[in-house]
């Protein structure tokens, strides 16, 4: 009876993990028909694919005489999860060449120990639980980007799903520390942590699919899950516009309330409310008197933006454009204008800054001021206030 049991036991964890795989390779054949050459793409799929690797590789019955060159690969998929979920929840994220040398770094290492193992195990069992530092160290940094985006986010599917994602995820890793912490392989064949492992895979890749084919085709997808194959969650979506008069244009294929919109407006161009320090999205919903999630959708849906601090800065970094242009204040120096603006240091303010006009506020002033003909522009900075 225990045999059948564990036969029934075995069946069951090649099932989930038959269909975690599936669904997985599912996700990186719609993102390779997609054809989107970003790095949010890459990490995706990189993370599907490593998702089909992992269930492989840890299943009953996988033949020992393999995880010489599996293990080193494996011990190297958290470093390909930390990546994904700073691409994911950081619409900032740029990927480095130094992000690739680290995890090549990290399957080196693993294949040096795999291969010395019968030489000195003593010393690769030492390594063995450096890798599994190294685990915890890019999962608790994984954790660490959830919660550090979290209150900014603007994108409600992604805020949802981000948590599940993350906390399953992470556990995974865990068990792989584990893992390397009792000296044994991970999950291997007929080990206790094989079915919830297969289990954990299984709902990963679920919640990955229903991320992505649950979003709507004609608008653009919202939620970080669906971004490991669309690899659409750093893009920053620019759909709205104003004219000099302050006019907001509103999205058609969404239902967001255009007086609240003009609400928003008005508290951002002629109260120049991004200029308070520290400014929140709650404190902004309390000063419109509505709800949060209502100005979250106002600002996601119907102005297109997926990031708070996105929003703000695009009016800070048109303040700081005329103040930088306005020859009365060629000498005030580019930290009181960034901290007039809104921004709390000069660091963020140049970052924003270079990435919204590519070139910095010194060599933005620069130009500015040396334009034949330059007008004073005081009254305009009155008229617009």
């Amino acid at each position: 009876m225990r045999i059948v049991n564990q036969m029934g036991l075995t069946a069951i964890d090649l099932g989930f993990r038959g269909a975690a795989s599936g669904v997985f390779l599912l996700i990186v054949l719609v993102a390779l028909q997609r054809r989107i050459p970003n790095q949010n793409a890459l990490l995706g799929m990189a993370m599907s694919a490593g998702g089909v690797f992992y269930a492989i590789v840890t299943a009953p019955f996988f033949p020992k005489a393999s995880w010489w060159w599996t293990l080193p690969i494996l011990s190297a998929m958290p470093a390909v999860f930390w990546l994904w979920a700073r691409a994911a929840f950081d619409d900032d994220f740029v990927l480095r060449r130094w992000h690739g040398a680290l995890w090549l770094a990290i399957v080196a290492f693993g294949f040096a120990l795999s291969l010395g193992w019968p030489r000195w195990p003593t010393l690769a069992k030492g390594g063995g639980k450096v890798l599994a530092i190294v685990a915890l160290v890019l999962a608790l940094a994984a954790a660490v980007q959830t919660v550090k985006t979290w209150r900014v986010d603007l994108v409600m599917r992604r805020r949802r799903l981000r948590l599940a994602m993350l906390a399953i995820n992470v556990a995974m890793i865990g068990l792989v520390a584990v893992a390397g912490f009792a000296d044994i392989p991970v999950a291997a064949p007929g080990a206790s942590g094989s079915l919830p492992t297969a289990l954990s895979l299984f709902v990963v890749a679920m919640l990955a699919g229903l991320g992505l084919f649950s979003a709507p085709a004609a608008v653009a997808v919202d939620d970080a899950t669906a971004a490991i194959a669309s690899g659409e969650a750093g893009r920053q979506a620019r759909v709205a516009d104003r004219a000099a008069a302050g006019r907001v244009i509103v999205d058609p294929r969404v239902a967001v309330d255009p007086i609240l919109l003009r609400r928003l407006d008005h508290l951002m161009t002629v109260e120049r409310t991004y200029r308070q320090e520290g400014l929140a999205i709650g404190t902004l919903a309390a000063r419109l008197d509505v709800p949060e999630h209502r100005l979250r959708q106002a600002i996601n849906e119907g102005l297109g933006y997926r990031n708070f601090n996105a929003f703000l800065n695009r009016y800070r970094i048109e303040d700081a454009k005329l103040a930088l242009s306005d020859v009365t204040q060629r000498e005030v120096p580019v930290l009181t204008i960034a901290m007039d603006a809104g921004f709390q240091s000069i660091g963020p303010f140049n970052r924003a800054f270079k990435a919204e006009t590519g070139v910095t506020p010194t060599e933005f002033r620069r130009e500015a001021l040396s334009r034949p003909g330059r007008a004073d522009i005081s009254e305009l900075r009155r008229e617009i206030g």
